[in-house]
């Protein structure tokens, strides 16, 4: 049995697609941190870097449990346990090493970035959202590009697609694309035709906070347990 600390935002979404893609045993273990969950000791225990998702594999490496945080180290772990979702040959694989690299380094942290500065700051400031709106849509181009010619991003099914689908799922809905992408679409619904990625995208999706999608205010308290270096007008930080 796995246990998966989880919240319904993408990097957490492609461990979720991944266990139902592999059909492996786990269980949800909910982390609200609009709430600041993460931020507890018995979770900074599991993960100190108190960010989601983490998993705890009772059946890990020769039997014994293992814990793992970051979103690429549990992809890679969950496919090399199974001996699936990467392919055998050694070119196709190192792609698909390539393209969740690219995945973690560019689209996740781009995204992520231009959702902090629209939906979190403070103040809405012109220049970061401009330069990361810009970003996006870089990265939305360059995907769009590179599946002129493929179904998948490598050319099977792998983790970098898994990688990906979360964030290009819910940045379509939330942030639309400024200009038609019609190779990113078809990718898109090819993929979320998948029934293993319907549930995954599907896990918890009823927890999601309103503040989050932007429904309701940010208060200073939401972005002291979301930002350990926020500091509010009174001097007031998280406590670690």
């Amino acid at each position: 049995m796995i246990d998966l600390y989880y919240c319904p935002t993408p990097n957490c979404q492609k461990i979720s697609i991944a266990l139902e893609e592999l059909e492996l045993p786990y269980q949800v273990c909910p982390i609200d941190i609009v709430a600041g969950d993460q931020n507890e000791p018995s979770y900074a225990a599991i993960c100190p870097n108190r960010k989601v998702p983490a998993i705890v594999d009772h059946d890990g490496p020769d039997g014994q449990p293992i814990t793992l945080w970051e979103s690429g180290a549990i992809l890679l772990y969950l496919a090399e346990k199974t001996r699936r979702l990467l392919p055998e040959d050694p070119s196709t694989r190192a792609h698909s090493y390539q393209w969740l690299s690219w995945q973690l380094s560019y689209l996740g942290p781009m995204m992520g970035q231009l959702h902090h500065f629209v939906q979190y700051a403070p103040e809405k400031l012109e220049y970061p959202i401009d330069r990361y709106r810009q970003e996006v849509e870089r990265l939305r181009r360059l995907l769009n590009q590179h599946l002129e010619d493929r179904d998948y991003l490598v050319g099977e099914y792998s983790i970098a697609d898994i990688a990906c689908i979360p964030w290009v799922a819910m940045f379509g809905f939330r942030y639309p694309n400024e200009e038609p992408y019609p190779h990113l679409d078809e990718w898109q619904k090819l993929l979320l035709a998948r029934p293993a990625v319907q549930r995954g995208l599907q896990v918890d999706l009823d927890k999601i906070r309103p503040v989050v999608l932007g429904a309701e205010p940010v208060t200073d308290d939401v972005r002291i347990h979301l930002f350990a270096s926020y500091q509010r007008g009174d001097g007031a930080t998280r406590d670690d």
